[in-house]
């Protein structure tokens, strides 16, 4: 594993090795460049989220989604992926990173890919709308909710009425 000493892009090139989306090495990039926050990370992962490339700009979303101290930076950049993007693992990155950073604002590209035929970002949807809905939650977040919690994707029904069950019970 790269040692957090590493140039942030020392440890992207590592990342960028790991050829699984999931893979151990990436992750633990991922969980480096989390822990150090720095301007340079968020630099970084914006430059990877503009690349010609899918893996670099899945690379670059899964970092951003993990930089809280530079969310008003980031979501510009993913809600501009959220309406621009057309890989499917990309945008269930972003809804991901929505998710994560658990901002409101990005309350409309969440709604928007609500709706998207594939059954991956309609999941991502599910999973960040719960967390983007706002307190009071608002009332259209919460009905594109309820609709995917009626998806024909049994693991996307299954996500959005646990989203729907958790925000009914606070």
């Amino acid at each position: 594993m790269p040692q957090a000493e590493g140039t942030v892009r020392e440890l992207i090139e590592a990342a960028l090795r790991d050829s699984d989306p999931d893979g151990p090495l990436r992750w633990h990039v991922i969980s480096v460049l989390r822990q150090r926050g720095d301007l340079e990370s968020f630099i970084e992962a914006r430059r990877l989220c503009a690349a010609d490339n899918v893996t670099e700009r899945l690379l670059g979303v899964d970092i951003m989604g993990m930089l809280r101290p530079f969310t008003d930076r980031t979501l510009p950049v993913l809600r501009y992926l959220a309406a621009s993007e057309d890989d499917a693992m990309v945008l269930y990155s972003v809804l991901i990173a929505f998710g994560h950073l658990a901002d409101p604002r990005s309350l409309p590209s969440v709604i928007e890919l609500a709706a998207h035929r594939d059954p991956r970002v309609r999941y991502g949807a599910a999973y960040a709308l719960q967390h983007v809905l706002g307190d009071p939650p608002d009332p259209s977040g919460l009905a594109a909710l309820r609709t995917l919690a009626a998806d024909d994707d049994a693991d996307v029904a299954g996500w959005a009425s646990l989203g729907v069950a958790l925000r009914s019970a606070r």
